[in-house]
Formats: C-alpha cells, sequence, structure tokens
C-alpha cells in the first residue's frame, strides 16, 4: 500500500474528525459527545490491518464509515495511519 496516497485521502476523508496529525479534533469529538482515540496510539496501532480495516468500512462506535473509499484508498489510509505510531 501506498502511505503518500493513503495521506491524501485520509485529508480529505478522515482530517476533519481525526485531525492532521490523527490526534483527534477535540471540537468534533464534542459535538459527537465522544472521545477520538489518537490514531498513533499504542490501542489504534497494536490493531491488526484487518481490525483497522473493518473500522474504516463499516464504522465504530459514533464514527460512521466514510463514503466512496475503494479497497486501495483503505489499504494506503492503513498505511498512512501506521506513520502516525508514537
Amino acid at each position: 500500500a501506498d502511505a503518500a496516497a493513503g495521506k491524501a485521502v485520509y485529508e480529505k476523508k478522515c482530517k476533519m474528525c481525526h485531525g492532521a496529525t490523527g490526534e483527534g479534533n477535540p471540537g468534533m469529538a464534542k459535538v459527537l459527545g465522544t472521545t477520538i482515540t489518537p490514531l498513533g496510539s499504542e490501542e489504534v496501532q497494536k490493531m491488526s490491518d484487518a481490525d483497522i480495516k473493518k473500522v474504516i468500512t463499516q464504522g465504530k462506535g459514533k464514527m460512521k464509515p466514510p463514503a466512496g473509499l475503494s479497497d486501495a484508498d483503505v489499504d494506503n489510509v492503513i498505511a498512512h495511519v501506521r506513520t502516525l505510531k508514537k
């Protein structure tokens, strides 16, 4: 997968809620009445690629899956998420 291509997709589809660096957007978390787990955290990074893919494609909790992503887009976003590791 291509992390650079994943970053471009992330910027369009994920950044609004997850923030530019994956730390989460506090304003969006407040609106949704939830907490957004930082994507670079051990909790997220220890997940398998398949588990991250499931969250992206099916959503989790108050997170709705982003529309219009191809399988390649999802794989590329996962590669980008891996670059956010602390």
